[in-house]
């Protein structure tokens, strides 16, 4: 049986290996998590929730450069390198975006910048540290320009990259618990425990998905682990109906009648013997499942009811900017849009190459 499982196993690798797009696909969302999991160490801002703000420079064409001056501040950073990694750098010092400037010993005359056309004021900044006054300019290169509050969009979408990723780890988690507990108790008894089950799921179906996510959310409160909670809590019954399904055909099997025979509990049947062969249906619904938690929390976002500002959300950057799309800066939505989009499609189309590499018949 050993063998035979593991042979089984090598060959839905092989032909999931010759499927292109299937194995793109998986690199692509691995290249995605590792982005998501070390935002800040690729993002140019590495403030808490990339939110270094700068007005006078905001909704800026990509490749934008302008000089910043950084003005250092008394108060010291007490994080340690572990907070910094994974949370970001909570911000102390004052960057100023300026358009000229001169140094007089440790003074730094300068004009702050000003956008269409207008002149900035002239301010005068006398430096309190030991190091020299040329070591406070620098330029700054906005590759993907900047958002309407002047923030670096590129750390917006790396850091943003973290909600929509994780989403879908933590809905499809909370999914699988509930649904393989369900369904496994539904399609094994059988009876009036399977009628009760089916009518539960019976009604959670008949609620439209996002109303019931919204509905969730509100009874929640409106926060980070909120949203993916509510998420989880409406995507078990996709998967509660196909283990509930698959065991009702797997139960009847020799397998599980000499299972019994031997004496073995139900416990036990169900966890070490029905659920192994009965998990390759679930896997491809739970690709499916990712790329729906994905949009539901994008839609959330975009509604208001997500990920709450300033933490940085795909879904909430097109909120913010879909406006902009008929006044001539449309890349300011477009580029969520299409990192969705581009997310989304990945898990589907690993999805559809699991579903062929685990195929028995084909």
């Amino acid at each position: 049986m050993s063998a035979s499982t593991n042979s089984l196993s090598t060959l839905a690798l092989q032909k999931f290996k010759r499927n292109f797009w299937g194995v793109f696909s998986f690199w692509f969302i691995v290249f995605i998590g590792s982005v998501s999991v070390f935002a800040y160490v690729f993002a140019p801002d590495n403030s808490q929730n990339a939110n270094q703000m700068h007005v006078s420079i905001h909704s800026k064409r990509p490749g934008f450069k302008v000089t910043m001056l950084t003005q250092p501040s008394e108060i010291k950073n007490q994080q340690n390198v572990f907070d910094k990694l994974f949370f970001g750098t909570v911000n102390t010092e004052t960057e100023i975006p300026i358009s000229n400037y001169e140094i007089q010993g440790q003074t730094i005359n300068y004009t702050e910048y000003a956008a269409d056309g207008m002149e900035g004021l002239d301010k005068t900044y006398l430096t309190k540290t030991a190091q020299p006054p040329e070591t406070l300019i620098t330029e700054k290169t906005f590759y993907l320009g900047t958002d309407k509050y002047g923030r670096d969009l590129l750390s917006r979408v790396l850091v943003g990259a973290r909600i929509s990723f994780f989403i879908g780890f933590v809905a499809v988690f909370i999914s699988l618990v509930i649904g393989i507990f369900m369904g496994s108790i539904a399609g094994y008894f059988g009876g009036k425990a399977d009628a009760f089950i089916m009518w539960i799921i019976n009604v959670t179906w008949s609620i439209p998905t996002l109303l019931l996510v919204i509905a969730i959310t509100l009874a929640l409160g409106k926060g980070f682990w909120q949203v993916f909670i509510a998420v989880g809590l409406t995507m078990w019954v996709e998967v509660a109906r196909v283990v509930r399904g698959q065991i009702i055909s797997a139960k009847e099997l020799q397998y599980v009648t000499a299972a019994r025979a031997l004496g073995y509990n139900n416990y036990r049947i169900i966890t070490k013997h029905i659920l192994p062969n009965i998990m390759a249906p679930v896997i491809v619904i739970c690709a499916a499942n990712f790329a729906a938690a994905i949009l539901i929390e994008s839609g959330l976002s975009f509604l208001g009811i997500g990920a709450q500002p300033p933490m940085a959300s795909w879904g909430a950057m097109i909120k913010d900017h879909y406006n902009y799309i008929i006044l001539g800066k449309p890349y300011l939505a477009i580029i969520p849009g299409l990192c969705i989009m581009t997310l989304v499609m990945a898990f589907m189309l690993i999805g559809n190459a699991l579903r062929d590499a685990l195929d028995v018949k084909s």
